[in-house]
């Protein structure tokens, strides 16, 4: 592959990619067609069944427009099922992680603004807080990934490593760290407080959450017959893991991205007619060395004509 020209580089990346989307939407198609296919059987058949009990007692098309009307306000977060501490969507702590879920691109998915207000709120609040949300994470970036390059150091000298190989060690480190902290912890909490999860579907909400996948289909105290006081320390509690999170990940990410190994790929793939911003380095560098070995009379012609 070191013989490919540098312009079939990018597009051979691309190829591979679309080729990842395929396989992974054939996998998934395999995976949950089947059970997607018998819950839908199920649910025409309860259907089915409901309408050949109670069918003479309501009017036709009664009970299409009530499981719609239920249907549209699920989609909005609204339920009222429950004990009422589920039904409140638009309480203090419910808010505070809607908005989180906004400027850290989660998304859940199980609230949305009702109102016209609300929506064009929602896009002005999207609009400049997204922005100020990448700053603060720039700046703690800056801030903490200086810290994570000391026991790099650290294993590079007591252990007598190259400093490639300390780099990628450390970074396999601190990926573990974060996995076991922010992963796999907080999966055993959610799976011993909710038990209707089991450790599976906890680990897969901690990492969609952290992903800032945020598919919705799992939430913490989304249970019914929670404590309403339980609830909403549920809900401040998930505002918390997800921003202390969503700062782990991306300290990792950032650590995984400054491998040598990892900038050698990107640096294979990437176009060979830019010059980064360390080949321009190098290259004044040269400059300076070579302007250096050159006689002075050399070195500076025009001011000598100039005189």
């Amino acid at each position: 592959m070191g013989t490919l020209k540098p312009w079939a580089r990018f597009p051979l990346l691309v190829a591979a990619h679309l080729l990842a989307l395929g396989i992974g939407a054939a996998v998934l198609q395999a995976l949950e067609g089947p059970p997607a296919l018998q819950l839908q059987a199920k649910l025409r058949a309860e259907l089915a069944a409901f309408q050949a009990e109670y069918g003479a007692c309501l009017p036709p098309g009664a009970l299409e427009e009530l499981l719609g009307t239920a249907l549209e306000a699920q989609v909005h977060g609204v339920s009222s099922l429950g004990n009422g501490s589920e039904a409140r969507t638009w309480d203090l702590p419910s808010a505070l992680l809607f908005t989180a879920s906004i400027l850290t691109t989660t998304g859940y998915g199980n609230m949305a603004p009702l109102s016209a207000g609300g929506k064009a709120f929602c896009v002005v609040y999207a609009t400049l807080g997204l922005p100020a949300s990448l700053a603060l994470l720039a700046a703690l970036r800056c801030c903490l990934l200086p810290l994570l390059s000391h026991p790099g150091a650290w294993v590079a000298i007591h252990w007598q490593l190259a400093p490639e190989t300390a780099a990628l060690l450390c970074a396999a480190g601190l990926g573990l760290l974060v996995a076991g902290t922010f992963v796999l912890l907080p999966a055993l909490v959610l799976w011993g407080l909710q038990g209707e999860c089991d450790l599976l579907e906890a680990i897969y909400f901690c990492f969609s959450s952290l992903s800032t996948i945020g598919l919705g289909d799992l939430l913490p105290g989304g249970s019914r017959g929670l404590h309403p006081v339980l609830y909403h320390l549920g809900q401040l509690a998930l505002l918390g893991y997800l921003l202390l999170g969503l700062l782990a990940m991306l300290l990792t990410v950032e650590t995984f991205s400054e491998l040598p190994q990892v900038r050698a790929m990107v640096k294979f793939f990437g176009s060979s007619g830019l010059l980064t911003a360390e080949d321009q380095g190098g290259i004044l560098g040269q400059d300076e060395l070579a302007l250096s070995t050159l006689p002075p009379s050399a070195a500076a012609p025009e001011q000598a004509t100039t005189c």
